[in-house]
């Protein structure tokens, strides 16, 4: 059974050869110069990532302040939501979209890890260093060929991604309304087995990232498209670095 995301960062019309034949036949006219290109979007990841840390490391310091960090970082990740929808939908934009994005989420990132860090001193430097070596290892695996990313390995992440997104959203519901704890709560083996999981699952969906970011480059999508590649590969990140903060406080907590 194939599954088919209904993520647009997922599975995007905008990285279809369809997509790219329609554009030849619109006699839209794209030069060398406005495609899209590896390198492009790594100069742009880069540049997002330097915007998410600074604006991070800002919230950061006012938390450790005497500021409230909740409110930041809840006020950046509703608006990093919604530049992401929009995104999603008008990747035209994305040049505008993915450094705001990477602002606005950097509050929350920067909230958050402030919360953490107050919990439990020196979890964040330990969950930004494990979601680096994942990501380097990721890369190497991608790059040599090691995983390559099939239809059937799309259609087992994205459906994996979609049910973890589905039990988030059921659990946070249903605790909402009711005194039920929701099992991936506290520091039980049952809840440390969940983060687990879901970090798998975030580190498979950054090989999606790689693989769509190289049909763009190969079907030589416009310009823009490095914008909103860059964008994709931020958002899986930040969920990878958000379960490693939340497993090893699991763990650090059972100590």
């Amino acid at each position: 059974m194939n599954f088919k995301s209904r993520n647009p960062f997922l599975n995007n019309k905008s990285f279809t050869a369809t997509s790219r034949a329609e554009q030849v036949h619109q006699a839209t006219v794209i030069g060398q110069d406005q495609e899209m290109t590896l390198s492009g979007t790594i100069n742009k990841t880069a540049l997002l990532f330097l915007l998410l840390t600074a604006s991070a490391m800002v919230i950061w310091w006012m938390a450790f302040n005497g500021m409230n960090p909740i409110l930041p970082a809840i006020g950046g990740a509703v608006v990093g939501l919604v530049l992401v929808v929009i995104s999603a939908f008008k990747p035209q934009y994305s040049g505008y979209l993915a450094p705001g994005y990477a602002l606005f989420e950097g509050l929350f990132i920067g909230g958050i890890s402030a919360i953490f860090e107050a919990q439990y001193p020196g979890i964040v430097i330990q969950a930004v260093g494990a979601t680096f070596a994942t990501f380097l290892v990721c890369l190497g695996l991608y790059k040599y060929q090691i995983v390559k990313v099939t239809e059937q390995f799309k259609s087992v992440v994205i459906a994996a991604t979609f049910a973890i997104a589905t039990y988030y959203l059921i659990s946070w519901l249903v605790s909402l309304f009711t005194s039920f704890q929701p099992v991936h709560y506290g520091n039980s083996m049952m809840s440390i087995g969940i983060s687990v999981f879901v970090i798998i699952v975030a580190a498979l969906n950054i090989f999606l990232d790689f693989d769509r970011i190289e049909k763009g480059v190969q079907e030589k999508m416009p310009k823009y498209m490095e914008w909103f590649g860059a964008m994709g590969l931020m958002i899986t990140l930040v969920w990878l670095y958000i379960e490693f903060l939340r497993l090893l406080s699991k763990l650090s907590s059972k100590d």
